[in-house]
């Protein structure tokens, strides 16, 4: 095997004659410009240079041999000729995600899902922040999915045996200690060098389940062989249908062997929103090992999200869920349905459920609350006699913050809720401990509000216990913003505004 020095790398900096250092070993990429499904233009700015740094957080392991021929790999770096700006460069990366943390109050002293944002806005570098934080065009939808908690008020139920408080539940015939599963986020390295496995561990230590996402920058394998590290919690998968359906048909088999216990296909997502904070970092680089191969270039001006997405098919539809439930006996759910017309297909179709959601705000704005839906999806379902029913189960994610929010949208019918980006902000700031941190902050606040609203268990949650007269009524709060603030490195309050 070949050692090069780093001068002579160097000289391969031509898009037409491209050498690339990644973790110390040296590649040809000249060939793959053309097919790398992020466009050609990230590898040529690293043409003959260590693009270790950018390349190392989006990218899930074995990504490098999945796409490159062997041939193309050349032998390794002599370590002794690299530039002592190129080490300090990658020292000071580490240096500063040390600095950042050595800063964080003790993990106690975050008291609500909030803190963990707050703290992570300090942490992150501002394409992860942006990344994480975007949200379609002026973002009302992401703030309708916040205040729309607002306007469902509570009935409480007096002189019940509220004792003994037992949370837990039954998703998809799965036990989970909370109504709460961990839903599917991407490029989760970004925030965290152990990224997605950090969710997989706290799932074992919490009893909740974990929803594997396709654009995670940890390989499926690797989330999933991270189950027996601490304990083995039930696993679904998302899945974003991949325009070449032999990916798809991999990828089912994968989950299959992997004992993937539900998919939920994202049907919300045909084309990626404008996330403009996330495009205004002009992110550069791509980070999945299911994109696809097509070539298509993609603006690298247009953030993390477009980066990463060229590879979803947009001309999916219901006879490509038919042919995917033709595929697999894993129980197959739609992730993203809005309407209750849809709802009501997906039932007619035997599908195990569907998830009421706007993709946390990140797609359509002035797209309705997946807790506003519900209702609706609740009511016409019952009208025709089709719920509640076990064999097909409603979800809802987008805006929980609170224990209270879990427990209006169960009481109004959701089996469970989807939790996102609290979980990522917490495994940014504080690791695997964080995230199991903020569950246990929900089951405090999810126990307490048990105890004073009358409901002793989960199946004790009735629509009737909720005030929904302003449930539709957006008057209240258009324009409006929940209050934030800022929990600095002493644990001390200060206004945001």
């Amino acid at each position: 095997m070949r050692v090069w020095d780093f001068n002579e790398v160097a000289q391969h900096s031509k898009r037409e004659d491209c050498y690339v250092v990644l973790y110390d070993k040296v590649y040809d990429l000249t060939d793959f410009i053309p097919s790398h499904p992020g466009g050609p233009q990230i590898i040529i700015k690293y043409a003959g240079k260590d693009a270790t740094a950018i390349f190392d957080p989006v990218h899930p392991q074995g990504t490098i041999e999945k796409f490159l021929p062997k041939e193309k790999f050349l032998g390794e770096i002599n370590k002794d000729t690299v530039p002592e700006e190129v080490k300090q460069e990658r020292e000071n990366i580490e240096k500063q995600e040390m600095e950042k943390r050595k800063n964080l109050p003790p993990l106690q002293q975050c008291l609500n899902l909030r803190d963990f944002e707050l703290l992570a806005k300090q942490v992150l570098s501002p394409m992860a922040w942006a990344y994480y934080c975007s949200a379609a065009d002026d973002q009302e939808t992401l703030h309708e999915n916040l205040s729309v908690y607002r306007r469902i008020w509570f009935r409480p139920r007096i002189l019940r045996n509220v004792a003994h408080i037992d949370p837990s539940t039954s998703i998809l015939g799965h036990r989970s200690a909370l109504p709460i599963y961990i839903t599917a986020t991407a490029l989760g390295r970004l925030g965290h060098p152990d990224g997605e496995k950090n969710l997989t561990r706290a799932a074992a230590r919490t009893g909740l389940i974990q929803m594997v996402p396709t654009l995670s920058s940890c390989s499926f394998e690797e989330i999933v062989n991270e189950r027996t590290a601490d304990g083995k919690p039930t696993q679904f998968f998302q899945l974003y249908v991949n325009s070449d359906r032999k990916v798809v048909l991999d990828m089912l088999r994968k989950a299959e062997a992997a004992g993937i216990q539900a998919i939920f296909i994202t049907v919300d997502a045909p084309q990626l929103g404008r996330r403009e904070k996330d495009m205004r970092m002009h992110f550069e680089d791509t980070g999945s090992n299911v994109q696809s191969t097509s070539g298509d270039e993609v603006s690298r001006d247009e953030g993390a999200a477009r980066a990463i997405s060229s590879f979803i098919d947009p001309g999916l539809d219901w006879d490509d869920v038919l042919w995917i439930q033709s595929q697999t006996r894993i129980p197959l759910l739609l992730k993203g349905v809005q309407c209750w017309e849809d709802a009501l297909q997906a039932y007619d179709m035997r599908l195990a459920g569907c998830v009421l959601s706007n993709h946390g705000g990140r797609q359509l704005d002035f797209a309705r609350s997946g807790v506003e839906v519900l209702e609706e999806v609740v009511y016409e379902l019952r009208k025709r006699g089709k719920a509640p029913s076990p064999s097909f189960q409603l979800f809802v994610d987008g805006g929980i913050r609170r224990g209270t929010d879990v427990l209006k949208a169960v009481a109004l019918g959701a089996t469970a809720v989807g939790i996102g980006r609290p979980f990522i902000y917490a495994f940014s700031t504080y690791g695997a401990d964080g995230v199991v941190r903020a569950v246990q902050i929900l089951r405090d606040e999810i126990e307490m509000n048990m105890r004073l609203i009358g409901a002793p268990t989960i199946r004790d949650l009735k629509p009737e216990m909720l005030d929904l007269r302003s449930l539709h009524s957006r008057a209240a709060t258009i324009g409006e913003r929940p209050d934030t603030d800022v929990l600095n490195p002493t644990g001390d309050r200060k206004s945001h505004l």
